[in-house]
């Protein structure tokens, strides 16, 4: 009856004991841990049989040295990811190793905004002067902060000499005569409102008038 309890190393009866068959061989608890269990890759001791054995890329650790290496938080049942061969919680992860919005300064997950080699987080990639959201919006910019086209218009297009609004970009057509600029719809004569687009005019001090009108100046 012994014979057929022996541990396969020691040879040390195993009737009564615990063992653990491994291949068909049975072994009692100390052969069985000096032989087969991996060491921690934390604590450098033996994972024995009683304990969790944690493993990732051949890599092992007890389960209570399984911790990020940032804020010394369980990675057991946690979502984890390794730089140089160290681990860290995902959250440790990205303050450490991702990239950080060009606006707020926080880390951006996958799903950001990349303009100019900046990243941003699309609820911060606004418009600096009415706050909206430009993403997926034709936007453009002037002394490195974004506008979205109304505001930038508003600001700094040139506005009409007639109805003093601005000309909005892209191109929009619009006459341009002595550093005034007019909307094509409101190059007009002064007097009789006549278009004067593609046809001659005459000028007297800041009205524009048709040559008509212009003889009974």
């Amino acid at each position: 009856m012994s014979e057929c309890l022996d541990c396969a190393e020691c040879k040390a009866s195993l009737y009564g004991q615990k063992y653990i068959l491994k291949e068909e061989n049975m072994y009692c608890i100390g052969c069985y841990e000096a032989l087969f269990s991996t060491t921690c890759e934390v604590c450098q001791l033996l994972i024995s049989c009683t304990s969790k054995d944690l493993s990732y890329n051949d890599r092992h650790w007890h389960s209570e040295c399984f911790l990020c290496l940032k804020c010394s938080r369980s990675l057991v049942d946690r979502p984890f990811a390794t730089k140089d061969d160290m681990l860290m919680c995902v959250e440790c992860y990205s303050n450490e190793y991702s990239a950080k919005c060009h606006a707020c300064m926080k880390t951006i997950m996958p799903g950001g905004v990349n303009y100019r080699d900046q990243p941003w987080h699309k609820e911060c990639f606004t418009c600096i002067g009415c706050k909206g959201q430009l993403v997926g919006q034709r936007f453009t910019s002037r002394n490195d902060f974004i506008y979205c086209l109304n505001c930038f218009c508003n600001l700094f297009a040139k506005k009409c000499a007639s109805c003093a609004c601005p000309i909005s970009l892209g191109g929009s057509k619009y006459i341009s005569f002595e550093h005034r600029q007019w909307h094509n719809d409101c190059f007009n004569c002064k007097r009789c409102s006549v278009s004067l687009v593609g046809r001659g005019f005459l000028t007297s001090k800041d009205d524009i008038l048709c040559p008509d009108c212009g003889k009974e100046v």
